[in-house]
């Protein structure tokens, strides 16, 4: 079975003595596991790192099999994010994230694009905001609508919070993420919040019921906004 796209490195590890498995979220197949040889070289190695957008062409002779990668670098995203400890905790996060969650083999354009889209705008200003939408949205990609918007009220300030119970839990959720709409200013106390909410919703509704770890990188990226 041979095919080639574009992806996004979500995991990668070491297999034998020069090679990796890695898992990408290709654009049309979805989240794919493969091999690559050579992937320990210094020349695969620089690229094969986790956000990266690559070029791929993938052969296997049984679709049943795990098969092997050809690997071209497109794009570095993470790289551009060693010194900025904070960028570099949300794209391992996100990483984290897709790979435990999307399941094998499914495409999912959505989510692809709303990935990318976030990768394109991780170097503004208001990032880890438009993180924290991300992570909503993907909520909802996922299966799950926590259906903020039936909390909607007119007139509140937007740094301000609201109790509302979502099926048996109760939550302490940010006005902005009700009205979907940006705050100009936001402080640390808002984002940490913000990103505590939405990691409340994504282990409630997947991880705990299936008895998944959380990944720690999310919770770091939580921990600088103390």
């Amino acid at each position: 079975m041979n095919w080639e796209d574009e992806c996004y490195l979500l995991f990668k590890r070491k297999f034998r003595e020069n090679a990796n498995i890695i898992n990408v979220f290709s654009k049309s197949k979805g989240k794919i596991s493969g091999v690559v040889y050579g992937g320990n070289s210094r020349k695969i190695r620089n690229y094969l790192q986790l956000s990266n957008k690559l070029f791929i062409v993938h052969n296997s002779k049984n679709e049943n099999k795990l098969g092997y990668f050809k690997t071209e670098l497109i794009k570095p995203i993470s790289p551009l994010y060693f010194n900025d400890k904070e960028r570099t905790a949300a794209l391992i996060s996100l990483c984290s994230i897709l790979n435990t969650l999307l399941p094998e083999s499914q495409p999912n354009q959505k989510i692809y694009k709303s990935f990318e889209r976030f990768l394109e705008s991780i170097s503004l200003e208001n990032w880890i905001i438009l993180y924290i939408f991300f992570e909503l949205s993907l909520i909802k990609d996922l299966g799950y609508d926590p259906n903020l918007s039936q909390f909607k009220e007119n007139q509140i300030n937007e740094n301000d919070f609201k109790k509302i119970k979502i099926d048996s839990f109760t939550y302490e959720v940010p006005i902005f993420l009700i009205s979907k709409k940006p705050p100009e200013k936001y402080s640390n106390q808002l984002i940490k919040k913000s990103l505590y909410f939405t990691r409340n919703i994504i282990q409630n509704r997947f991880f705990i019921p299936n008895n998944l770890p959380f990944p720690k990188s999310r919770i770091i990226l939580e921990n600088y906004f103390n």
